[in-house]
């Protein structure tokens, strides 16, 4: 089957779906609210709706070897709040799909450097003249989509 049909790549997709439906909702929160209060909202449920997860699932974190993780692995709650607040301020200012362009072009570039040199302990997977050339047209074609 095609990377392209498989099932984590359909899931990759509605992620992004809601990664952009979620930046709008939050941008016109803090719209509403501040920038401040507004990613605080946001993840207090979100954390929230984790803390059920967690419980109705039965997960055990009680269990986990927290101490064995490496100590970069925690910032992902930095980056979250980061994110959803940078978020927040560009939409306003240039739009949904110029900020969403703009996300996906540094996604892109960034995954592509996190493979290649297998950060944070990811599974190495150098890069290819293709990806190069690939987002060189990802980012033209973002050209065409910036208004």
């Amino acid at each position: 089957m095609s990377k392209l049909l498989s099932l984590p790549f359909l899931i990759a997709a509605v992620s992004g779906v809601a990664m952009a439906v979620q930046g709008t909702i939050n941008s016109s929160l803090s719209q509403k609210t501040s920038l401040l209060s507004a990613t605080l909202v946001v993840h207090i449920i979100g954390t929230l709706v984790a803390l059920v997860t967690v419980l109705t699932r039965r997960v055990p974190l009680i269990k986990q070897d927290w101490s064995a993780v490496p100590w970069y692995l925690y910032l992902g709650g930095v980056l979250s709040v980061i994110i959803v607040g940078l978020v927040a301020v560009s939409i306003p200012k240039v739009g949904v799909c110029n900020a969403t362009t703009a996300i996906i072009i540094g996604q892109v570039s960034t995954a592509v450097l996190i493979d290649h040199f297998g950060f944070f302990g990811v599974t190495r997977l150098p890069w290819s003249p293709w990806q190069l050339l690939g987002i060189g047209f990802f980012a033209a074609g973002a050209k065409l989509l910036f208004r």
